[in-house]
């Protein structure tokens, strides 16, 4: 009893504290505080992210290349940071040079001692740049040569994701880029961070080709079954927690918002898991779950441009439409030749798009006007992303493979790429590894 006292009175206090601010006119150092702090807990939820697509791609794929997996998605972020610090964020939020790229704050040169929000600011956007780099990952998995992609994985967070950034939400720091002043809007990354990953994605597999063994002679796509459902389906779970902070900390204050956003973010997911479910059924007769997981990721990308911007009744209907989308689309890609391991072209990119669209169709100030001069700016983002981040990174690879092979040879792809690019197995016990 004397402990809960003791809290009961720490916790009066505090509020006499508040209280008092707020009458003397203080009150606004502990709101930026505040928000501060929320910013950093959303910051620790998107980073706790990228273990969720790690265990995403390693389920979803071979246990030949888990380790593999594993490492690329630890160094997207490694990699992602240092690339943001030196060269994306000054690109991505600097002053503005003909509305196209920042020029200033490269190595955080625009912090001075005492000015912490510029600090907390960064840190959010790297986690963020970090998490377009991984939706690569899974689109190009078992097959990339790991110091090609090492390579890629700078150009995309330090070029690619920085400059499309800028565009579209330059103003949010010093920037003021060209698509922003369209009108175009996107309140946490749907396009500028899961399109704009997608489509570079799609680049890098049109490059590689598909695995080994993925389409038969006639171009019918067989399957290669994922050797860890269970831990894909951890991986999800993860990842649906974690966009809680991605959606909430791009709000960047504490206010009634929030609730909004977070009852967004946690009902579309479900809602386009459960139409993905039934289409699944209706095709296969089976409640296949590898779709169904996917629908999840599905629901949450094409909320995340809107989440602070539509109501949950519209939600729903997003998040009807990403379930259907979801699935006619992996099989759309897997019909045209693309091998895309993990679905991430059709997760982050296909319903990145729709929930972009969404955004302008269904924003609250203009939901009785489809036709509102809204809809046009998210068009014109939805292509200039695709094109950008598409013809770039397709540029990107390319050249790369010029320099250094960007796929792996036959032998080292069907060996598995944990042994012949890393010297060791995931599962030691149970895998046996020869080289002819």
């Amino acid at each position: 009893m004397k402990i809960l006292y003791m809290f009961i009175t720490l916790f009066m206090c505090m509020t006499g504290y508040v209280f008092a601010q707020q009458e003397t006119g203080e009150v606004s150092q502990e709101i930026n505080n505040l928000d501060s702090l929320l910013i950093i807990i959303a910051t620790f939820l998107v980073f706790f992210m990228q273990l969720g697509f790690s265990m995403v791609e390693a389920g979803f794929t071979r246990a030949k290349n888990a380790v593999n997996i594993i490492l690329k998605n630890m160094m997207d972020f490694s990699i992602g940071m240092l690339a943001f610090f030196a060269i994306g964020f000054g690109l991505m939020f600097g002053i503005t040079k003909f509305g196209l790229f920042g020029t200033e704050g490269f190595f955080l040169s625009n912090w001075e001692i005492g000015e912490n929000y510029i600090l907390t600011f960064w840190i959010f956007h790297a986690v963020f740049a970090a998490t377009s780099t991984t939706i690569v990952s899974g689109s190009i998995a078992e097959r990339v040569n790991f110091r090609a992609y090492l390579l890629f994985s700078f150009i995309m967070t330090g070029f690619i994701y920085s400059i499309f950034g800028h565009w579209a939400w330059g103003s949010l720091f010093h920037g003021n880029g060209w698509l922003e002043r369209l009108g175009f809007i996107d309140f946490a990354g749907g396009t500028v961070v899961h399109s704009v990953g997608a489509w570079a994605g799609l680049a890098g597999a049109v490059v590689l080709g598909p695995r080994i063994g993925k389409f038969s002679p006639d171009g019918r796509a067989r399957p290669i079954p994922g050797h860890n459902i269970p831990i894909a389906a951890i991986g999800v779970f993860i990842l649906w927690f974690g966009w809680f902070g991605f959606n909430a900390g791009s709000n960047m204050k504490v206010n009634s918002l929030l609730s909004l956003i977070v009852i967004n973010t946690a009902i579309t997911p479900a809602v386009s898991s459960v139409i993905a479910l039934f289409v699944i059924y209706y095709k296969y007769k089976k409640f296949e779950p590898t779709l169904c997981l996917n629908a999840v990721l599905a629901g949450a990308v094409a909320i995340t441009p809107g989440a602070g911007y539509v109501t949950p009744y519209c939600a729903i209907l997003i998040g009807i439409v990403a379930g259907i989308l979801i699935v006619y689309s992996v099989l759309f890609f897997e019909e045209i030749g693309i091998d895309d391991p993990v679905g991430a072209i059709s997760v982050h990119g296909v319903c990145g798009a729709w929930g972009t669209l969404a955004a302008g169709m269904f924003h609250y100030d203009f939901v009785k006007d489809i036709w509102s001069p809204i809809i046009i700016p998210q068009i014109i983002g939805i292509i200039v992303a695709f094109i950008w981040s598409f013809g770039v990174s397709l540029a990107a690879f390319k050249l790369l493979d010029k320099i250094i092979k960007v796929r792996v040879s036959k032998e080292e792809e069907w060996i598995g790429l944990d042994f012949t690019e890393h010297g060791i197995t995931a599962y030691p016990e149970f895998q046996e590894t020869r080289i002819k």
